[in-house]
């Protein structure tokens, strides 16, 4: 059943994300980037709170972060707490793009995922999947 999940998964992330990619140009990686830092609102979110949020390394969310700068989508700025630690925040333009990404990625979601399940199967689908990311995000450790 497990290898049943990740390949269903796996081909579901393969849609959304060339769906994502051919409808906006952004990445799935990029995409949950500026959704990591459009959700931490005005001010910004620190580099290892990235790295947490998506599961990378401090290197993976630095590495993801330059990508997303170099493109425009998103700033760096000193924190005015700590000097020391950048804080990136959206940019106008990132801004712009992560609200069409967003109603776009939904839209495919329904299409992908929702409207092919009745809909008793798809509210029980729906609190599944709530239970089981609640389960492995309180299971996992904090980083560094």
């Amino acid at each position: 059943m497990f290898g049943r999940l990740l390949g269903a998964a796996n081909r579901l992330e393969f849609l959304l994300g060339r769906a994502l990619e051919e409808g906006t140009g952004l990445s799935h990686s990029l995409f949950e980037l500026l959704l990591v830092v459009g959700r931490a609102g005005p001010g910004g979110i620190a580099g290892r709170d990235i790295a947490q949020a998506r599961v990378l390394t401090s290197g993976g969310a630095t590495r993801l972060v330059d990508r997303a700068s170099a493109q425009g989508l998103v700033r760096r700025h000193a924190s005015p707490d700590d000097g020391r630690v950048q804080l990136i925040e959206l940019t106008p333009r990132g801004e712009e793009i992560l609200v069409a990404a967003s109603a776009l990625h939904a839209r495919n979601i329904e299409r992908y995922l929702i409207d092919v399940l009745p809909p008793d199967q798809a509210a029980v689908f729906a609190e599944a999947i709530r239970t089981l990311s609640k389960n492995a995000a309180t299971a996992l450790p904090v980083m560094p």
